[in-house]
């Protein structure tokens, strides 16, 4: 803002461009000297006829000439009779300038005064009945009331966008709920977070050591670690970060805990920190697979025998696997492709099938379950449909009170599985279900909170296989080959070819950052297409463990759309988001009432600009998901991912990026993640010495959970605790 903005202040007689949603608007205001002035900017609250007063500075466009380019708007009531008329006109629904004109001349300077404190008056007006009073009265009343909680709520920086946010979740009682506790909003809104409500507090001049300020900093500490993954927060992790987030002594950090564990926002357990949620599902889950792991009675028992034939085409250890569902009610299946996952869970069905048990199969993404389902030849569906989630009431149909009617269940892609959901599938299951996970260890954790396979597989409560033989069909696979190449903590190796020979895999490096984010646009857009007949938007996916810097999704995007996408194609802006037509798309949140989810890639389909909607298509155009243009903040650009984002998924062909500059994401088991993506060409553009960290770095992302200590107490027969 200018140190010394100039002043203007005039009537607004109209609007050339209007954006509520950019917070934008071009008008053309009339001065008291009777000039007429385009003016350009945030314009909260401002209709033609309202008189405003501005700030800004005066500059000279290319194109339309001079104008008044706003930093701060105040919007006023109209003074001028035709002021008063625009005003009514533009701000009443269904009432045209003939009938504003007639109310303004009936009551004359009162008439603002008589809408807002007595409009059963307007029943005086020739003209106007007691049905269309009653309507202007409520229409004027409601627009009023958003337009002052708009003229306050942007009077303390909030952008439009955020203001109908907060509009859409509190309504009228918006700039009640913003000014009694601004903290509030970053639990409650989506997009707002601690730091912005703490700018609308300084500009509510909270002090910073106000309690309610205090205890949001702790809450908000904790909620942003389990959204990193954890389930739980050392004491003193909590106010380290908080005091850092305060920027307060850790004293005012450790009095902001006190009062978040007091009103139980937060609560101490085994002196960690959890939020409520967490906590009841931490100690929840491992009663319950105690309870199914000890039941007397289980219907994997009920399985007959292979047939001979199955017997001889399965490796001893899928053999094992198969039988283990007999003798133990709770078993895992692990290992990494090529290893025969799919055939175990395929022989199992067969033999629960032929037994007549009730079999549900699931998994945590609708592209797992899809592929599950095309594996077994039986419907599978994804855990949160399997339960009936409910995302009015925010619960499921079926719990620990509403079991499921489910003799066997099979779970795929348990690597995705994090606590809270695996808490809510063990309710619902009935003591004497049999209970097959199946997944790789080797993968990333899963996106939500928590490490829930390699603590249910830790815990002494499941039988263990893990397959390691990897069939000839999936070991002329250099992907594959590579893959567990890596896991052994060995370099991938691209194999030797003739001329004029393809492989399923390559590995260019690209010598430095700038070269490799050309290269991968080039053969995304230009050379595997080409060379493969891959079509480079649905069957190519780019990924990436950044999303910022060199390499980063934020900066691959672009260079694809711009690629990619057919020139002149419709688009539309909301705020800073732009999307065309065709554009290939990511869902950033789950979404259940829309049936959409974390990670799930689709592609916008039509566009309509007059109803500020949009549709996208998913699963190859079998579903669609309509969305209003304010609600595109959930979807991202898709053309380059994340290599977490790309959990649960396969695409025909994987190019991945891996520069030096990516050193804190380099890891075995990322790298391992995004090559098992693959499903039939793999192209690594990675630096060799971004590739040798990745190899040789084994740790672990470090998560914070006591969900293994838990089971493994249990099973010894060690009580739970219970928390403050």
């Amino acid at each position: 803002m200018p140190e010394n903005p100039e002043k203007l202040s005039g009537e607004v007689l109209r609007f050339r461009y209007r954006d509520d949603e950019k917070g934008f608007s071009v008008a053309v205001v009339k001065t008291c000297d009777g000039d007429e002035i385009t003016v350009c900017g945030p314009m909260p609250g401002a209709e033609p006829g309202r008189k405003v007063e501005l700030e800004g500075t005066f500059a000279h466009h290319p194109e339309y000439g001079r104008e008044f380019r706003i930093t701060r708007c105040r919007a006023a009531l109209p003074e001028s009779p035709q002021g008063l008329i625009r005003f009514l006109s533009s701000t009443v629904p269904g009432l045209g300038p003939k009938h504003a004109a007639a109310i303004a001349e009936h009551f004359g300077k009162e008439t603002i005064d008589i809408l807002t404190r007595f409009p059963r008056r307007l029943k005086e007006v020739p003209g106007i009945g007691a049905k269309r009073a009653a309507v202007i009265s409520k229409v004027w009343k409601k627009s009023s009331a958003q337009r002052e909680s708009l003229i306050f709520l942007q009077g303390l920086g909030i952008t439009p966008a955020y203001c109908n946010r907060l509009l859409k979740a509190y309504g009228d009682r918006a700039p009640e709920v913003v000014r009694k506790n601004p903290w509030r909003v970053a639990d409650e809104v989506e997009g707002f977070g601690f730091l912005k409500a703490d700018e609308i507090a300084k500009a509510l001049n909270i002090a910073e050591n106000a309690p309610a300020r205090l205890r949001a900093a702790a809450f908000f500490t904790v909620n942003t670690l389990v959204a990193s993954g954890h389930v739980c927060v050392p004491e003193e992790e909590v106010l380290r970060s908080a005091a850092s987030l305060l920027k307060l002594p850790e004293e005012s950090a450790r009095q902001g805990l006190a009062e978040a564990v007091k009103s139980k926002l937060l609560l101490r357990l085994d002196g960690m920190i959890y939020t409520p949620a967490m906590a009841k599902a931490e100690t929840a889950l491992p009663e319950r697979i105690a309870k199914l792991a000890r039941a007397e009675k289980f219907a994997g028992s009920r399985l007959g025998q292979l047939p001979p034939e199955s017997a001889r085409r399965l490796a001893p250890e899928q053999l094992r696997a198969v039988e283990t569902v007999k003798r133990v009610p709770l078993s895992i299946v692990t290992g990494g492709p090529g290893v025969g996952k799919t055939t175990v869970m395929g022989e199992i069905v067969k033999l629960a099938k032929a037994a007549k048990l009730d079999i549900a199969l699931a998994a945590p993404t609708g592209r797992a379950a899809k592929r599950l389902a095309e594996s077994s030849g039986l419907e599978a569906k994804t855990i949160h449909r399997l339960l009936g989630y409910d995302p009015r009431s925010d619960a499921f149909e079926f719990d620990e009170n509403t079991p499921l009617d489910c003799d066997l269940l099979i779970a795929d892609e348990v690597s995705m599985l994090d606590l809270p959901l695996a808490d809510a599938l063990f309710a619902a299951l009935p003591v004497g279900c049999s209970v097959v996970l199946v997944g790789d260890t080797d993968q990333l954790p899963s996106v939500g909170p928590g490490t829930v396979l390699a603590d249910l597989a830790n815990s002494g409560f499941f039988a263990v296989t893990h397959l390691t033989q990897v069939f000839r069909q999936a070991a002329e696979s250099s992907i594959i080959a590579n893959a567990h190449r890596v896991i052994r903590g060995q370099m991938p190796v691209a194999p030797r070819l003739r001329e004029g020979e393809t492989a399923d895999f390559y590995w260019i490096d690209p010598g430095d950052p700038a070269r490799a984010e050309e290269l991968a646009e080039k053969l995304v857009a230009e050379r595997i297409p080409a060379r493969f007949g891959f079509d480079p938007v649905k069957d190519i996916q780019l990924l990436t463990p950044m999303n910022k810097g060199d390499g980063g999704v934020f900066r691959l995007n672009p260079l694809l759309a711009g690629r990619l996408l057919e020139k002149e194609v419709p688009s539309f802006h909301c705020g800073e988001r732009c999307f065309s037509l065709g554009d290939k798309v990511m869902q950033r949140t789950n979404n259940y009432d829309k049936s959409v989810f974390n990670g799930d890639v689709g592609f916008v389909s039509a566009i309509d600009e007059e109803e500020r909607k949009f549709t996208c298509s998913f699963d190859g155009g079998e579903r669609t998901v309509e969305y209003a243009f304010d609600e595109s903040d959930q979807l991202s650009h898709a053309y380059a991912i994340t290599v977490h984002k790309s959990q649960g998924g396969e695409y025909p062909c994987v190019v991945l990026v891996l520069l030096k500059c990516h050193y804190l994401m380099l890891r075995r088991n990322l790298l391992y993640t995004a090559m098992t993506r693959a499903k039939k060409l793999l192209v690594l553009v990675a630096e060799r010495q971004a590739l040798e960290i990745a190899v040789s770095n084994n740790r672990r992302e470090r998560r914070f959970s006591l969900l293994g200590d838990r089971l493994r107490a249990l099973k010894k027969g060690v009580p739970l605790t219970t928390g403050e």
